[in-house]
């Protein structure tokens, strides 16, 4: 079937976006030089801006050529569960409480294993926080990793190098890390209960190659960046402010289970946020500023990246289906880098009789490629919008970035293939 005025629309629109997505750096120099347009040009800049402000224009199309009616039905057939869960996920995991018991957990590990100072530190941060989001979630382990980072690595002077690398290598590490288990990455979701894989299959399929491939990609960066980790003065302290009661923290983090449990159901774990919104009011000595309009801001991101990529299943599922099992493993790394690996597992979820070698290649490839870009894996705007002040003018080059996460999506791409 030919596709619709709407569809090809839609198709110009998402390339338009993905172009918006690698000329960001350009409008925040232009809005560095402009005085009179510096806020449109700064918000032309914003990473988390773009999907939302071309779905918005897309829709806008929709109202004029198809009409109110089939416009908004087009809209609320959307699935944004995954779109409230990171928001929701992504501000209960930078709370002070949680956030500080995760530096202790990160500390004591670092004093366990051989290496001290900075280079534990890093190892730990990087190759036990990913693997974690198996756990609790790859969205909450990249707000969790990032912003352990951002205060204690990023806010000193390390090369760019070692930034970019450091970011390309947290991006695959987490994509690959929630593979452990069957509802942690967002790939994994959308075909879990389609094709039956429980968190046995997971872990035996893909688990335990994620962690070999995680801690290759951690090894390498201590080998590579040695020098520059080990001058670096890391405070490993959690907190000089009040000490948190053990019923805070506890709280804390049954709150965040909870919402784990109850992922699916927006209903129940938005009630559950709201608790948790008053609970932080009622004991705010406990609390940092929640990060509500970082997390709004990535929210918006995947909304609008829902919206887009509903329009784009006439062309993506068929190139990927058509494709055979050895293609398609490099075909869900080159195509998810730029539509969501969770947007391509979902649309060949629908098909029927495929083998189970193509599934295993599809979902191998889609969880490898999820660290090129910031919008081949879901939880990566946010780790984007906590890092990206600590880059030039604010602004995360996706084209370094692209290039620090080849060497560390290689190495993935081999254990899943060749393991």
């Amino acid at each position: 079937m030919p596709p619709t005025t709407i569809q090809i629309i839609a198709a110009v629109i998402f390339a338009l976006s993905i172009i918006h997505i690698f000329s960001t750096k350009y409008f925040e120099r232009l809005a560095h030089k402009s005085t009179k347009h510096s806020g449109l040009f700064h918000l032309l800049g914003e990473v988390e801006v773009v999907f939302g402000a071309w779905a918005l224009i897309l829709v806008l199309i929709m109202f004029s050529l198809s009409g109110k009616i089939e416009t908004i039905k087009y809209i609320n057939e959307r699935s944004y569960i995954e779109t409230m869960f990171v928001f929701v996920i992504m501000v209960i995991a930078a709370t002070r409480p949680i956030l500080q018991t995760v530096m202790l957990l990160v500390k004591k590990l670092s004093d366990i294993i051989p290496f001290k100072g900075a280079v534990g530190f890093y190892i730990v941060v990087m190759a036990f926080v990913p693997i974690l989001g198996s756990f609790i979630t790859e969205p909450a382990a990249m707000t969790l990793a990032a912003l352990i980072l951002s205060d204690k690595l990023f806010s000193q002077e390390i090369s760019k190098k070692l930034k970019y690398m450091t970011l390309g290598v947290l991006f695959v590490n987490i994509s690959i890390g929630g593979t452990l288990t069957s509802f942690a990455a967002p790939p994994i979701l959308m075909v879990a209960a389609t094709w039956d894989w429980d968190s046995y299959f997971m872990f035996s399929q893909f688990g335990w190659k994620a962690v070999i491939a995680i801690f290759i990609n951690t090894s390498l960066m201590i080998t590579f960046f040695y020098k520059e980790l080990a001058s670096l003065k890391i405070k490993t302290t959690v907190s000089d402010r009040e000490e948190i009661p053990f019923g805070i923290v506890f709280t804390h983090f049954t709150f965040l289970i909870l919402v784990v449990v109850f992922a699916h159901y927006p209903a129940i774990f938005m009630s559950i946020f709201l608790f948790f919104l008053g609970i932080t009011h009622a004991y705010q000595q406990y609390q940092d500023r929640l990060m509500l309009r970082e997390g709004l801001l990535v929210a918006f991101f995947l909304g609008g990246l829902v919206v887009l990529g509903g329009q784009q299943q006439w062309w993506l599922q068929d190139l990927i289906v058509n494709m055979s099992s050895g293609q398609v493993f490099f075909g869900a790394i080159g195509v998810g880098a730029f539509t969501d690996n969770a947007a391509i597992t979902y649309l060949v979820s629908l098909v029927e009789g495929l083998s189970d070698e193509f599934k295993y290649t599809l979902v191998a490839g889609a969880v490898t490629g999820g660290g090129l870009t910031i919008i081949a894996n879901a939880p990566n705007p946010a780790g984007a919008a906590i890092l990206k002040n600590h880059f030039e003018d604010s602004s995360i080059d996706p084209i370094y970035l692209f290039l620090g996460a080849i060497l560390p999506t290689i190495i993935a791409g081999s254990c899943f293939l060749l393991l």
